[in-house]
């Protein structure tokens, strides 16, 4: 595909022949008449280049231009009434250039020519920097080295969909990220989605799109995710809470490559790679008959299942505490960068029902308690992980039917964040009985962060 350009001009005949121009150069040309209208076009295309007129309708050039910079963009000014001071303020801005109207267009299309390249060139060193970070990231154990290679054969394989399974929070995002950046298609984008507690129609939009007047709140055409992630990877959670029937839409985009937007008669090709997580059990879905089997097969094609904490070895679950600890030391300043050996003894054994999530919200929420100490302690720990017996006491905590109960139904509300619908889904019980329990034990939501 290729580079694309954003011209903001509110000169219709400007638009027009500049567009052309580019067009011939190669480039792939989008144009705005006003500062509104080019802003979302940026945001929603990302262009390479920008080229923007100092005077515009709706706003000043250079307030446009600061915007612009904000998101890292490269852009080149345009103005039919050059000053001195206004380019010199220009520059200071970070503009790559500033021409006066009426402009050449060799000259331009060889300033355009060069700022792209600049572009494609820093693009590429921060594709290489994520490649980077994403060596290593699982474990050192043979069994998730093992798991490493597989990740690296798969991304390699791009055209393949891939299905990531495993409980809540065990990382089947983060392995998704890293097989994007670690494939062919890591220059293109990346986009994510989650499936769950969205409304069939909400989600046939976010994914294929609308046509202005799809809908009563559709005001104007939307592209939608297969569009963004065109020649880059879409990456579909929770794809076992699929509506029915949007299922045989998938499949459609899957087996041929096209597909409609809502309201739309023209069929749109893109070229994605679907990167598919589920917490759930697809088989028994599809036995049930609440997953279509067709799409199954569909989707079952490259499969990497992510272990929960508690089934990782000892060598694993501390290579991710100490890697845990050194990001969120990185985001907040005076952090210790020390456990304490107790500490690190009660963060190994703990069970970790919400998986790799858990840990990082308990490491970042003992890291703000231990700030500015040398090393994070006991005390700093959330009480949960405090309250549990290290292996080798003597005596564990007695708790009777009723305290494990109310124990885990407030962890999973914690986990959830106070959410009761899928708190009750988790707990295999109805909202009905989740609200009776919670009154019965007396359950504080505050904390769980229920509004």
């Amino acid at each position: 595909m290729p580079e694309s350009v954003l011209l903001i001009d509110d000169d219709p005949d400007v638009r027009r022949a500049l567009g052309e121009a580019l067009e011939r150069s190669g480039f792939r040309a989008l144009t705005a008449g006003t500062a509104t209208e080019g802003l979302e076009l940026f945001e929603r295309e990302y262009p390479a280049v920008t080229l923007l007129d100092l005077r515009l309708p709706d706003a000043d050039g250079l307030q446009v231009l600061e915007t612009l910079k904000s998101a890292d963009a490269a852009v080149i000014m345009l103005t039919g009434h050059a000053e001195i001071e206004t380019a010199v303020r220009a520059m200071q801005l970070g503009a790559e250039n500033y021409l006066p109207k009426p402009v050449d267009l060799a000259h331009l299309m060889a300033v355009v020519a060069r700022a792209a390249d600049k572009v494609r060139l820093k693009r590429q060193l921060e594709l290489f920097r994520r490649r980077d970070a994403a060596q290593g990231t699982l474990g050192v154990s043979p069994k998730m080295q093992e798991l490493e290679r597989q990740i690296d054969l798969i991304a390699a394989a791009d055209r393949s969909t891939v299905l990531l399974t495993g409980e809540s929070g065990t990382g089947k995002g983060r392995v998704a990220r890293i097989i994007h950046d670690r494939s062919p298609r890591a220059a293109h984008p990346f986009v994510d989605l989650n499936a769950a507690g969205l409304s069939a129609t909400f989600l046939e939009s976010e994914l294929f799109g609308h046509e202005r007047g799809a809908f009563t709140d559709a005001k104007e055409m939307k592209r939608g995710l297969f569009e963004v992630a065109d020649r880059g990877s879409l990456f579909l959670d929770e794809v076992g809470e699929l509506a029915p029937e949007l299922q045989p839409k998938l499949l459609k985009v899957l087996e041929t490559k096209t597909f409609r937007r809502l309201g739309g008669t023209r069929e749109i090709t893109v070229d994605v790679r679907l990167l598919a997580a589920t917490n759930r059990d697809l088989p028994a879905a599809v036995e049930q008959g609440r997953f279509r089997e067709d799409l199954y097969y569909r989707l079952n094609v490259a499969v990497i299942h992510l272990p929960p904490v508690r089934e990782r070895t000892r060598e694993d679950r501390l290579y991710l505490i100490e890697r845990i600890l050194a990001e969120v030391s990185q985001e907040i300043p005076g952090s210790p960068q020390n456990l304490d050996p107790e500490a690190l003894e009660l963060l190994l054994n703990y069970s970790w029902p919400g998986n790799v999530r858990e840990m990082r919200n308990a490491i970042e929420r003992s890291v703000i308690m231990a700030r500015n100490a040398e090393a994070i302690e006991p005390r700093h720990l959330p009480p949960e992980i405090r309250g549990k017996t290290q292996r080798g006491s003597r005596r564990p905590r007695l708790l009777s039917l009723a305290d494990v109960e109310r124990e885990h139904i407030a962890r999973v509300l914690a986990y959830h964040q106070g959410n009761r619908s899928r708190t009750a889904r988790d707990l295999g019980i109805s909202r009905a009985t989740l609200i009776k329990k919670i009154k019965q034990y007396q359950l504080d939501l505050t904390d769980a962060g229920a509004p």
